[in-house]
C-alpha cells in the first residue's frame, strides 16, 4: 500500500510522515532536501535554477515511485510527484521564473513518467494558511528558506486548492493543518489516525 502526504512548504508533511510511520509501522520515504544540490542556489536565484531544481525533484520522486511499486511494503511518502508537476513547476512558469521552453520540456517528461506509475492509495493533503506556513518555516530554521517570499507561498496555496479540487486519481483526505499540533497534542494525531483508518480500512 502507498500513502502520500501532500502540502505546501512548511505545512508539516515531514513531521506527520514520521509520526504515522511510527504508529503504523509503515516505511517512510522522505523528500530529498538535505542532499539536494540545487535548493540553496534556487532560493538565491529562482529564475536561473528553477528548471534544474524541478528536474532533480522529478527524477528523485520517479525513483521513489518505482521503488515503492516494486517493494511490496506499505510506504508513506513525504510529498507526491503530482505536486511538482501541477503546482511547483507551473507556478514558476506563471511567475516568469521558468521559460515556456523549459516548462514544456519538463511537462513532456512528467507525462511520460506519469504513464509508468500508479497513484497512491491515499493522499493526505495538509491545508495550511500562509501565517501557519511562515511560522513553521521559521521554527525549523533552514537557512535556504529565509528568502521565501509570502506571495510565493500564497500562489502555491492557490495552486494546491485547484489541484485538490480536480484530483480524481484516488482517495484524498484533507487535513486542516491550522487546527492541529501533532507534536504537542496526542489527541490531534489520534483524530487523524481515525480518519485514515476510516478511509483505508472502513473503520469508524
Amino acid at each position: 500500500m502507498h500513502i502520500a502526504i501532500a502540502g505546501n512548504i512548511g505545512s508539516g508533511k515531514t513531521t506527520l510522515t514520521r509520526m504515522l510511520s511510527k504508529h503504523y509501522g509503515w516505511i517512510p520515504h522522505y523528500e530529498d532536501v538535505d542532499d539536494n544540490p540545487y535548493l540553496n542556489d534556487f532560493y538565491e536565484d529562482m529564475q536561473r535554477w528553477s528548471f534544474n531544481l524541478q528536474v532533480y525533484f522529478l527524477n528523485s520522486r520517479f525513483n521513489q515511485m518505482i521503488e515503492i511499486q516494486n517493494s511490496g511494503d506499505t510506504i508513506i511518502q513525504d510529498r507526491t510527484i503530482f505536486e511538482d508537476a501541477y503546482i511547483f513547476a507551473p507556478n514558476l512558469h506563471s511567475m516568469g521564473l521558468m521559460s515556456t521552453r523549459d516548462f514544456e520540456n519538463y511537462f513532456t517528461l512528467f507525462n511520460l513518467i506519469n504513464s509508468l506509475i500508479k497513484p497512491p492509495d491515499l493522499i493526505l493533503y495538509l491545508r495550511a494558511s500562509v501565517p501557519t506556513l511562515v511560522n513553521q518555516i521559521q521554527n525549523r530554521g533552514r537557512k535556504y528558506e529565509d528568502n521565501i517570499r509570502l506571495d510565493y507561498l500564497k500562489r502555491l496555496n492557490e495552486r494546491y486548492e485547484a489541484w485538490v479540487e480536480s484530483y480524481n486519481n484516488g482517495k484524498m483526505l484533507i487535513i486542516e493543518a491550522d487546527h492541529y499540533d501533532f507534536l504537542s497534542n496526542p489527541d490531534h494525531l489520534r483524530e487523524v489516525i481515525d480518519k485514515i483508518d476510516a478511509n483505508l480500512y472502513g473503520l469508524f
